[in-house]
Protein backbone atom coordinates (compact mmCIF):
# COMPACT_ATOMS: atom_id res chain seq x y z
CA UNK A 1 0.00 0.00 0.00
CA UNK A 2 2.74 2.23 0.77
CA UNK A 3 4.64 2.22 -2.36
CA UNK A 4 1.40 2.18 -4.31
CA UNK A 5 0.46 5.10 -2.58
CA UNK A 6 3.30 6.81 -3.13
CA UNK A 7 4.80 5.83 -6.58
CA UNK A 8 1.46 6.59 -8.16
CA UNK A 9 0.51 9.95 -6.49
CA UNK A 10 4.64 10.92 -7.71
CA UNK A 11 4.23 9.27 -11.24
CA UNK A 12 0.29 11.15 -11.98
CA UNK A 13 1.43 14.55 -10.81
CA UNK A 14 5.07 14.67 -12.23
CA UNK A 15 6.00 12.84 -15.28
CA UNK A 16 2.17 13.22 -16.45
CA UNK A 17 2.64 16.80 -16.33
CA UNK A 18 6.00 16.83 -18.00
CA UNK A 19 4.56 14.70 -21.06
CA UNK A 20 1.59 17.50 -21.42
CA UNK A 21 4.39 20.12 -21.56
CA UNK A 22 4.25 22.41 -18.73
CA UNK A 23 6.53 25.06 -18.50
CA UNK A 24 9.26 24.88 -15.68
CA UNK A 25 9.93 21.24 -15.47
CA UNK A 26 11.79 21.47 -12.33
CA UNK A 27 8.97 23.22 -10.08
CA UNK A 28 6.65 20.62 -11.39
CA UNK A 29 8.86 17.62 -10.20
CA UNK A 30 9.46 19.25 -6.96
CA UNK A 31 5.70 20.04 -6.42
CA UNK A 32 4.74 16.17 -7.31
CA UNK A 33 6.99 14.35 -5.19
CA UNK A 34 6.29 17.16 -2.28
CA UNK A 35 2.64 16.07 -2.82
CA UNK A 36 2.71 12.44 -3.11
CA UNK A 37 4.77 12.69 0.41
CA UNK A 38 2.65 14.48 1.98
CA UNK A 39 -0.18 12.12 0.99
CA UNK A 40 1.64 8.97 1.97
CA UNK A 41 2.39 10.20 5.53
CA UNK A 42 -1.15 11.40 5.63
CA UNK A 43 -2.85 7.92 4.97
CA UNK A 44 -0.03 5.77 5.77
CA UNK A 45 1.37 7.18 8.71
CA UNK A 46 -1.44 9.16 9.58
CA UNK A 47 0.39 12.43 9.10
CA UNK A 48 3.06 11.26 11.44
CA UNK A 49 6.52 10.94 10.16
CA UNK A 50 9.07 13.37 10.95
CA UNK A 51 10.40 13.93 7.02
CA UNK A 52 13.34 15.97 8.49
CA UNK A 53 12.64 19.65 7.54
CA UNK A 54 10.81 20.48 10.42
CA UNK A 55 12.83 22.39 13.41
CA UNK A 56 14.06 25.93 14.26
CA UNK A 57 14.80 28.26 11.62
CA UNK A 58 18.46 29.00 13.04
CA UNK A 59 19.14 25.35 13.12
CA UNK A 60 17.95 24.81 9.33
CA UNK A 61 19.79 27.56 7.87
CA UNK A 62 22.89 26.87 9.68
CA UNK A 63 22.90 23.00 8.19
CA UNK A 64 21.80 24.41 4.63
CA UNK A 65 25.00 26.81 5.07
CA UNK A 66 27.36 24.16 6.21
CA UNK A 67 26.06 21.90 3.75
CA UNK A 68 26.78 25.07 1.01
CA UNK A 69 30.30 25.36 2.69
CA UNK A 70 31.16 21.66 2.82
CA UNK A 71 30.50 21.28 -1.16
CA UNK A 72 32.35 24.59 -2.08
CA UNK A 73 35.74 23.16 -0.28
CA UNK A 74 35.14 19.35 -2.33
CA UNK A 75 34.50 21.20 -5.63
CA UNK A 76 37.12 23.60 -4.91
CA UNK A 77 39.41 20.90 -4.35
CA UNK A 78 38.85 19.01 -7.44
CA UNK A 79 39.22 21.49 -9.61
CA UNK A 80 43.07 22.24 -8.24
CA UNK A 81 43.43 18.68 -8.80
CA UNK A 82 42.13 19.12 -12.39
CA UNK A 83 44.58 22.42 -12.92
CA UNK A 84 47.46 20.61 -11.57
CA UNK A 85 46.62 16.78 -13.94
CA UNK A 86 46.01 18.83 -17.20
CA UNK A 87 45.64 22.65 -18.54
CA UNK A 88 42.52 23.84 -17.17
CA UNK A 89 42.08 27.62 -17.97
CA UNK A 90 39.13 29.73 -15.95
CA UNK A 91 38.04 33.00 -17.72
CA UNK A 92 35.72 35.85 -17.24
CA UNK A 93 32.58 34.70 -17.76
CA UNK A 94 28.84 37.10 -18.60
CA UNK A 95 27.24 36.97 -15.26
CA UNK A 96 25.49 35.23 -12.79
CA UNK A 97 22.30 33.07 -13.88
CA UNK A 98 20.09 34.25 -10.88
CA UNK A 99 16.64 33.25 -12.82
CA UNK A 100 17.84 30.03 -13.80
CA UNK A 101 18.91 29.58 -9.85
CA UNK A 102 15.66 29.99 -9.22
CA UNK A 103 14.16 28.19 -11.94
CA UNK A 104 16.29 24.93 -12.35
CA UNK A 105 18.87 24.60 -9.97
CA UNK A 106 17.04 25.21 -6.50
CA UNK A 107 13.91 23.44 -7.26
CA UNK A 108 16.04 20.50 -8.27
CA UNK A 109 18.60 19.95 -5.83
CA UNK A 110 14.95 19.98 -3.05
CA UNK A 111 13.49 17.95 -5.31
CA UNK A 112 16.29 15.44 -5.24
CA UNK A 113 17.16 15.12 -2.26
CA UNK A 114 12.95 14.76 -1.09
CA UNK A 115 12.98 12.04 -3.85
CA UNK A 116 16.08 10.06 -2.49
CA UNK A 117 16.92 11.52 0.82
CA UNK A 118 13.29 12.03 1.30
CA UNK A 119 10.14 9.62 2.57
CA UNK A 120 11.29 6.80 0.53
CA UNK A 121 14.89 6.48 1.81
CA UNK A 122 13.97 6.83 5.34
CA UNK A 123 11.44 3.95 5.29
CA UNK A 124 14.01 1.85 3.59
CA UNK A 125 16.38 2.67 6.30
CA UNK A 126 13.97 1.33 8.82
CA UNK A 127 14.65 -2.06 7.47
CA UNK A 128 18.34 -1.27 6.65
CA UNK A 129 20.29 1.67 6.85
CA UNK A 130 23.61 0.20 4.19
CA UNK A 131 20.09 -1.27 2.38
CA UNK A 132 18.67 2.05 2.12
CA UNK A 133 21.80 3.47 1.04
CA UNK A 134 23.10 1.65 -1.80
CA UNK A 135 19.61 1.20 -2.86
CA UNK A 136 19.16 5.05 -3.26
CA UNK A 137 22.44 5.56 -4.28
CA UNK A 138 21.72 3.21 -7.29
CA UNK A 139 18.91 4.47 -8.48
CA UNK A 140 20.64 8.32 -8.00
CA UNK A 141 23.16 7.13 -10.02
CA UNK A 142 20.57 5.89 -12.85
CA UNK A 143 18.27 8.53 -12.74
CA UNK A 144 21.46 10.50 -14.52
CA UNK A 145 22.76 7.26 -16.73
CA UNK A 146 21.26 9.29 -19.78
CA UNK A 147 22.77 12.64 -19.29
CA UNK A 148 24.92 13.99 -21.97
CA UNK A 149 28.67 13.31 -21.95
CA UNK A 150 28.23 10.16 -18.97
CA UNK A 151 31.23 7.94 -18.92
CA UNK A 152 32.17 5.25 -16.47
CA UNK A 153 34.30 7.66 -14.50
CA UNK A 154 30.88 9.65 -13.98
CA UNK A 155 28.82 7.10 -12.88
CA UNK A 156 31.16 6.09 -10.49
CA UNK A 157 30.87 9.67 -9.04
CA UNK A 158 26.82 9.53 -9.17
CA UNK A 159 27.49 6.46 -6.90
CA UNK A 160 29.82 8.15 -4.60
CA UNK A 161 27.62 11.16 -4.35
CA UNK A 162 24.60 9.11 -3.48
CA UNK A 163 26.64 7.62 -0.46
CA UNK A 164 27.57 11.01 0.02
CA UNK A 165 23.79 12.93 0.33
CA UNK A 166 22.65 10.19 2.34
CA UNK A 167 25.49 10.40 5.06
CA UNK A 168 24.63 14.16 4.83
CA UNK A 169 21.04 13.13 6.41
CA UNK A 170 22.58 10.24 8.28
CA UNK A 171 24.41 12.57 10.52
CA UNK A 172 21.88 14.75 11.17
CA UNK A 173 18.54 13.14 10.70
CA UNK A 174 17.42 16.26 8.77
CA UNK A 175 17.20 17.07 4.91
CA UNK A 176 19.25 20.93 5.07
CA UNK A 177 22.67 19.29 4.92
CA UNK A 178 22.26 17.37 2.31
CA UNK A 179 20.02 19.87 0.30
CA UNK A 180 22.67 22.53 1.26
CA UNK A 181 25.78 20.01 -0.29
CA UNK A 182 23.31 19.43 -3.45
CA UNK A 183 22.19 23.12 -4.38
CA UNK A 184 25.95 24.41 -3.46
CA UNK A 185 27.62 21.46 -5.31
CA UNK A 186 25.64 22.64 -8.81
CA UNK A 187 25.97 25.89 -8.15
CA UNK A 188 29.63 26.64 -7.88
CA UNK A 189 30.39 24.12 -10.65
CA UNK A 190 28.44 24.93 -12.81
CA UNK A 191 26.63 28.77 -12.72
CA UNK A 192 29.97 29.67 -11.18
CA UNK A 193 33.16 27.82 -12.66
CA UNK A 194 32.19 26.97 -15.63
CA UNK A 195 31.74 23.63 -15.95
CA UNK A 196 28.62 21.80 -17.12
CA UNK A 197 26.45 19.89 -14.50
CA UNK A 198 26.26 16.00 -15.20
CA UNK A 199 26.15 17.11 -18.56
CA UNK A 200 23.87 20.15 -18.50
CA UNK A 201 25.01 23.46 -19.42
CA UNK A 202 24.29 26.41 -17.43
CA UNK A 203 23.13 29.36 -19.46
CA UNK A 204 25.42 31.80 -18.03
CA UNK A 205 28.58 31.38 -15.58
CA UNK A 206 30.25 33.95 -13.75
CA UNK A 207 33.55 32.56 -15.16
CA UNK A 208 34.13 30.18 -18.10
CA UNK A 209 36.28 26.76 -18.05
CA UNK A 210 38.74 25.36 -20.82
CA UNK A 211 40.59 22.22 -20.13
CA UNK A 212 42.98 20.36 -22.37
CA UNK A 213 43.15 16.42 -21.26
CA UNK A 214 41.90 12.98 -21.23
CA UNK A 215 38.51 13.28 -20.43
CA UNK A 216 38.66 10.85 -17.11
CA UNK A 217 40.88 13.50 -15.84
CA UNK A 218 39.32 16.85 -17.31
CA UNK A 219 35.63 15.47 -16.94
CA UNK A 220 34.91 15.92 -20.30
CA UNK A 221 31.19 16.93 -21.47
CA UNK A 222 29.85 15.85 -18.51
CA UNK A 223 31.75 18.10 -15.84
CA UNK A 224 33.52 17.65 -13.08
CA UNK A 225 31.50 14.98 -12.13
CA UNK A 226 33.24 13.01 -14.82
CA UNK A 227 37.03 13.51 -13.47
CA UNK A 228 38.65 10.51 -11.89
CA UNK A 229 39.83 13.30 -8.95
CA UNK A 230 36.28 13.61 -7.95
CA UNK A 231 36.21 9.82 -6.75
CA UNK A 232 39.62 10.89 -4.79
CA UNK A 233 37.75 14.02 -3.50
CA UNK A 234 34.02 12.44 -2.38
CA UNK A 235 36.12 9.37 -0.92
CA UNK A 236 37.19 11.29 1.37
CA UNK A 237 34.02 13.55 1.88
CA UNK A 238 32.47 10.22 2.47
CA UNK A 239 35.15 9.31 5.47
CA UNK A 240 34.49 13.07 6.63
CA UNK A 241 30.70 12.56 6.61
CA UNK A 242 31.20 8.75 8.12
CA UNK A 243 33.03 10.68 11.34
CA UNK A 244 30.23 11.48 13.52
CA UNK A 245 31.89 13.30 16.23
CA UNK A 246 33.78 15.54 13.76
CA UNK A 247 30.21 16.91 12.27
CA UNK A 248 28.56 16.82 15.53
CA UNK A 249 31.28 19.65 16.65
CA UNK A 250 30.59 21.48 13.59
CA UNK A 251 26.62 20.99 13.62
CA UNK A 252 26.25 20.42 17.49
CA UNK A 253 22.42 18.93 16.75
CA UNK A 254 20.98 18.91 20.52
CA UNK A 255 20.24 15.15 20.23
CA UNK A 256 21.40 12.15 17.85
CA UNK A 257 18.05 10.40 16.94
CA UNK A 258 18.00 6.60 16.73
Amino acid sequence: MLCAVYLATFFCLGYVAAAAGLPFFKWVSLLSIGVATAATIAIVDRGRWPLGLAGPPRRAIAELLAGVVFAVLLIAAADRLIALTSVLRHGRGSRFPWLELALVFLPAAVHEELLFRGYAYQKLRTWSRPGAIAITSALFAALHAGNWGVTPVAMINLLLAGVLLALAYERTRRLWLPIGIHLGWNVVSGPILGYPISGYVAGATVLTTRAAGPTWITGGEFGIEGSVWLIVVESFAIVVLANKDMIRRVLRPDQERP
